[in-house]
């Protein structure tokens, strides 16, 4: 056996296969074509929900963005869009329950929805999904998920790993944990795909135990291309056995 042989031997060795039948449910992506910064075409959103169905999901909640400035979707343009997808699946035979919530960015306009009692789409039942900035906290962040609450929602923050503020604020974190809001991580994080201090701090909630549910976020074929490396992660196995919510949802 020549060298090369022995490194491949070694490598195939090592590989894992990949699956998120473990996962079931995934809450957090982006495949409704044209109205976010996910897919583009309908065509597009078949192919990466077909892909994330031979996974082994059995259902996918999409999650497009609301942000008044760059994504001014609604409740009805989800839905919309939704229904679409739907009827495109139903029409390709791809057998996989779809549903739909949003992604919310935390602002004093995303305030005023909560606080006027506008319809959030959520993830199930009270679960709404959140997301910040990935450079500065906002300074609302507190009175927003106090709002959210009072208002009888469940913040789930999306993919605190990502944030740079939250990372270098120990006490920040320890707040949102004693909170008890949810934290939500992306499968793609534990793959270096973002970069290592966001992989190291997603390590960090896991082995703390402090993360309550998984999403792709899934926005194009890349994101799975890359999504499959997660079978040779130290961690994958270790995140198989958390108690964590998607199984419910």
């Amino acid at each position: 056996m020549g060298i090369l042989d022995l490194f491949k031997k070694q490598k195939d060795e090592t590989h894992h296969d990949f699956s998120l039948k473990w996962l079931e449910v995934d809450m957090h992506s982006h495949l409704i074509p044209g109205i976010d910064d996910g897919t583009k075409t309908l065509e597009e959103s078949i192919s990466l929900i077909k892909r994330l169905k031979s996974f082994g999901l059995r259902k996918i909640i999409t999650t497009p963005h609301i942000m008044t400035e760059y994504f001014r979707n609604t409740p009805e343009i989800i839905r919309l869009g939704l229904q679409e997808v739907r009827f495109a699946l139903e029409k390709e035979g791809i057998d996989i329950h779809i549903d739909a919530a949003a992604e919310y960015y935390m602002d004093e306009f995303f305030l005023e929805k909560v606080e006027s009692g506008q319809e959030l789409l959520t993830i199930k039942d009270n679960l709404v999904l959140v997301e910040t900035g990935f450079m500065n906290k906002p300074h609302m962040m507190m009175e927003v998920f106090f709002s959210m609450e009072m208002n009888g929602y469940k913040p789930i923050l999306a993919h605190p790993e990502r944030y740079h503020y939250l990372i270098r604020d120990k006490k920040l974190l320890d707040d949102l944990l004693d909170r008890e809001i949810y934290f939500q991580i992306n499968l793609l994080s534990l793959t270096g795909f973002y970069s290592q201090p966001i992989k190291h701090f997603a390590e960090m909630l896991i082995d703390e135990k402090r993360v309550k549910l998984f999403g792709t976020d899934c926005h194009n074929q890349r994101y799975l291309d890359m999504l499959e490396g997660l079978g040779n992660s130290k961690y994958y196995e270790t995140i198989q056995e958390l108690d964590i919510l998607n199984q419910t949802l």
